[in-house]
């Protein structure tokens, strides 16, 4: 998907060509959820992570509480 913002046209397009057709009053608000989505993922992707451990890396387990405040 381009930078630009998805039409409802362009959503029921798309949905018809994933096998999910959907009526036309859905069309719009497709395309705003679909947009939202895009600009939420495109500012993850510019996050670095290089030195944030794998999940795995994590054990819960182990965690010490402190009841301190």
């Amino acid at each position: 998907m381009s930078s630009a913002a998805l039409t409802p046209p362009e959503a029921a397009r798309w949905a018809a060509r994933a096998g999910l057709p959907l009526p036309d009053e859905r069309h719009c608000a497709v395309a705003v959820t679909a947009d939202h989505i895009h600009s939420v993922v495109a500012v993850l992707r510019e996050l670095d992570f290089g030195d944030t451990a794998p999940a795995g890396a994590f054990r819960a387990e182990e965690e010490q509480r402190d009841a301190a405040v």
